[in-house]
């Protein structure tokens, strides 16, 4: 703050804050307000912008000229007007320093963590910049966060739910690319596409194999539906899902060999996902439900004891306490409710037993999330596959049809000459 602001004359206030998603995702961040006008040696607030003259090639002021008359432009008090543009007086509200002052803020953060041993790397450029495919969450502000940590979901806080649920699936997509790509060429690949072009004996015909290979052949690439299903919808950037050798690679890895055992691996993957989602949800609920008992008992704890210490006097000792302590004690009543709202079938305030079944649980809903986001992404390739296969029979249709058509025309030109 000093070397960055405060020596360049700017007044500094700042703080920092560590919060915590639903996800046990941690935020840890600063905020810093700056003066963006100059202080003068007399102690008051000088301007943020100063005028500066445009120059023609000598040097010389620019003058404004009239169109209808073709005379110089003057002001109402009669004063010649001249050609200028606006700058600001300091040069601190400019998104370069922005820049510097994040990628400064980062260095002292990573050297501390470097001499303390902290093997914690801070990063002040944006995904974009650092050529990371990943869309970055959005500014949530006050309102809603206070909403969300009651556990009332906002519009905002959907949005960014959305957005970390795409980079997830995103990775695990980049993750599945990068496997497909480095096994393209292994011994096995290639000893499976010699004997299915060499169309031996010894091969097992695999129909959901041979359908890929004609869209490739046809194609390039997998076609995607054109209204998504269910699954996919839930992937953001599906370019993996369109890769021929990535659908190869899935069904392999999956042991399909028909369209029929394609059908069933869907269903079983369809009750799997289905059995996630509901533990995912109840445990979720009796997360967020912790979470706010915990919050309200770091409220409730100090207007208890407050309470107490009330009950516990007596005579002029307690009226001299109570007016002292008007504020609390009034409180008292109303979150004594609240508490006790939240709290279910007798159950007895254990802030320390909260904190451990919170931590055990935002693990397990962790560890659910990731089976979730691969168990879709097994879903969205099952459901590319089987569109392409629809798409497939219906494109070769119609090109039978189309070429029985020119057959039936080209006989009936022969039999007419």
């Amino acid at each position: 703050m000093q070397r960055n602001f405060v020596d360049k004359g700017m007044c500094a206030d700042w703080a920092i804050h560590d919060s915590e998603n639903d996800k046990g995702q941690r935020n840890l961040h600063i905020h810093v307000l700056l003066t963006m006008r100059p202080l003068t040696e007399n102690g008051e607030w000088g301007a943020k912008q100063k005028k500066i003259y445009d120059l023609d090639e000598n040097s010389e002021k620019i003058p404004v000229i009239d169109k209808k008359t073709g005379q110089q432009k003057v002001d109402k008090r009669n004063r010649k007007q001249w050609k200028c543009h606006t700058a600001d007086s300091t040069g601190w509200n400019s998104k370069e320093n922005a820049k510097m002052w994040r990628k400064n803020l980062a260095g002292t953060i990573n050297a501390t963590n470097e001499q303390l041993g902290i093997a914690v790397h801070w990063e002040h450029r944006s995904f974009k910049e650092q050529g990371i495919d990943r869309e970055p969450t959005i500014h949530i502000g006050a309102v809603a966060n206070a909403l969300e940590r009651k556990g009332i979901q906002t519009e905002r806080g959907n949005i960014n739910r959305e957005i970390i649920r795409n980079n997830m699936l995103l990775e695990q997509a980049e993750e599945m690319l990068m496997l497909a790509k480095q096994e393209l060429h292994s011994a096995q690949y290639a000893t499976y596409k010699s004997m299915q072009i060499k169309n031996t004996a010894v091969s097992v015909k695999n129909e959901v194999m041979d359908m890929i290979a004609k869209v490739r052949e046809r194609k390039g690439r997998l076609d995607l539906p054109i209204v998504s299903g269910k699954h996919l919808r839930r992937i953001s950037d599906r370019t993996a899902l369109q890769s021929a050798g990535n659908a190869e690679k899935f069904i392999t890895t999956r042991k399909i060999d028909s369209f029929e055992s394609l059908a069933k691996f869907t269903e079983d993957r369809e009750r799997k996902y289905q059995q996630l989602e509901t533990v995912h949800l109840s445990k979720g609920q009796k997360l967020n439900r912790l979470k706010e008992l915990s919050k309200m008992y770091v409220l409730f704890a100090p207007i208890q004891a407050t309470y107490k210490e009330s009950q516990s006097l007596k005579g002029l000792a307690k009226m001299r306490y109570d007016k002292e302590h008007k504020d609390s004690l009034s409180k008292y009543p109303e979150l004594k409710e609240h508490m006790q709202s939240l709290l279910q079938n007798s159950e007895k305030i254990m802030p320390k037993q909260w904190k451990a079944e919170i931590q055990s649980l935002q693990s397990k809903c962790n560890s659910i999330g990731k089976e979730q986001t691969k168990t879709a992404t097994e879903l969205a390739y099952a459901e590319v596959i089987g569109y392409n296969k629809t798409n497939l029979e219906r494109e070769l249709q119609n090109e039978s049809r189309q070429h029985n058509r020119q057959q039936s025309k080209t006989k009936q030109r022969e039999e007419e000459i």
